[in-house]
């Protein structure tokens, strides 16, 4: 959520800002209009109730006195009924305007690059070399089906498609991957939680997916229910401190979490509709921190170089960018993407997004801190993935395949496959 009182004293760089993300100015003025209106009923509002408070002395005196009220009694009836009116009012602009602003994105950070397409984001640094195969590379999907370590047609089979089975060997990858990633967080200082997987529409809200997934449709929720599946392990780990003011001297907090992912994929028809890049239902572990707001850049570098490390350690090249004003996520003030390559494809692929939403969600979710003049805050939330964990051994399967269809175990899972150095075909 935006800062309504920035909007009103700065409107101009508002619209400025959000143009950049495709948001018409015609919005912030429909907003403005609605506030103004907003506080003019509440000045009637209160005028009306201080004059009714009058009244009602008047009328306290009159009966002391054992003196007719009946004028001052149907007076302050009458005022009563304006009063009920103007609230009924002040109710519906109040819900027009929360459902404005709830609608409107962060602002983009200086330094993003400005786009109202996805074209034009920027290349921060490359890291790892592309190393030739020497011979021509198979698909992820190819390599697990061929290995019997994924199995993509029986997932079809019992759930639909854009799921997967992982067999044996699969599984046991699967595992290994995101045990290494959770190991490697508590290292670097963030404490592992284990999260619902349902979360109710004040979650959602809180961290900026409601009310947009209900419009696009890119959820999954429970019927006859205030719970939506989880699309990120985000939502609940943003949301533990909702409605809290967190001791100063606890800042930052560094979280982490793995936790499956659900993800409707509305609109995406025709995107890598084989494999495992985008799935129904996916693990992911990830990373979330909280910090006062002169900290949050310099988190947002951590977080984004953290990210880097594993991939790093499991050998694995990539890039990282930053994404242009409209392409990044409806909360975030900045986002880095690392994209990891993929030789089958010989492309980076996205397996991290790392954002600070500055306090955005801290906004929504009314999580503040006390600073050191005893005032209240908002603090600024930052999240990424650390990693997105079918997507990475979808990127290990593919960069250590080896030409007779066998894939190498990166070194540093070897102790979480219990010794295994080569995934060769299930019997």
């Amino acid at each position: 959520m935006l800062d309504m009182k920035l909007i009103r004293q700065q409107p101009d760089f508002v619209k400025e800002k959000l143009a950049t993300r495709g948001v018409p100015a015609e919005a912030i003025d429909e907003l403005l209009a609605l506030d103004q209106k907003r506080r003019e009923l509440i000045v009637a509002s209160e005028t009306l109730k201080a004059k009714r408070n009058e009244v009602s002395d008047q009328i306290s005196t009159l009966k002391r006195n054992k003196e007719d009220a009946s004028e001052a009694i149907t007076a302050m009836r009458e005022v009563g009924a304006e009063i009920k009116d103007l609230d009924a009012q002040l109710a519906e602009i109040d819900d027009q305007e929360q459902s404005k602003a709830a609608h409107l994105p962060n602002l983009p950070a200086d330094g993003v690059p400005v786009s109202l397409t996805e074209e034009g984001a920027e290349e921060i640094k490359k890291v790892g070399e592309i190393k030739p195969l020497g011979f021509t590379p198979k698909p992820h999907y190819e390599i697990g089906e061929d290995l019997g370590i994924l199995d993509f047609e029986r997932a079809a089979k019992v759930s639909g498609s854009r799921f997967v089975y992982y067999v044996g060997a699969g599984a046991l990858l699967e595992r290994a991957v995101y045990n290494f990633f959770l190991d490697e967080n508590a290292k670097a200082g963030y404490t592992e939680m284990i999260t619902p997987y349902m979360v109710n529409a004040d979650s959602m809200y809180g961290t900026g997916q409601f009310p947009k997934f209900l419009e696009n449709n890119a959820g999954y929720e429970i019927e006859d229910s205030d719970l939506t599946m989880i699309p990120t392990a985000e939502v609940p780990l943003v949301n533990y401190y909702r409605d809290e003011v967190i001791p100063e001297e606890k800042l930052p907090i560094s979280v982490t979490a793995l936790s499956p992912a659900f993800r409707s994929e509305a609109g995406s028809a025709g995107k890598d509709t084989r494999g495992l890049i985008r799935l129904h239902q996916f693990n992911k572990v990830e990373m979330v921190k909280f910090t006062k707001p002169d900290e949050s850049w310099d988190a947002l570098q951590q977080l984004t170089d953290h990210a880097g490390e594993l991939l790093e350690k499991l050998g694995l090249a990539y890039h990282v960018i930053t994404l242009t004003t409209s392409d990044m996520s409806f909360t975030a003030a900045m986002t880095h993407d690392l994209e990891v390559w993929f030789p089958a494809q010989e492309r980076y692929r996205e397996i991290s997004s790392c954002s600070n939403t500055t306090d955005f969600q801290a906004r929504r979710a009314h999580i503040q801190y006390r600073d050191e003049n005893g005032k209240l805050q908002f603090i600024h939330t930052l999240n990424g993935s650390g990693l997105a964990v079918g997507r990475a051994v979808a990127a290990i399967l593919e960069n250590y395949q080896n030409e007779d269809g066998t894939v190498t175990i990166p070194e540093v899972l070897r102790p979480y496959m219990h010794g295994m150095t080569k995934i060769e075909k299930q019997v």
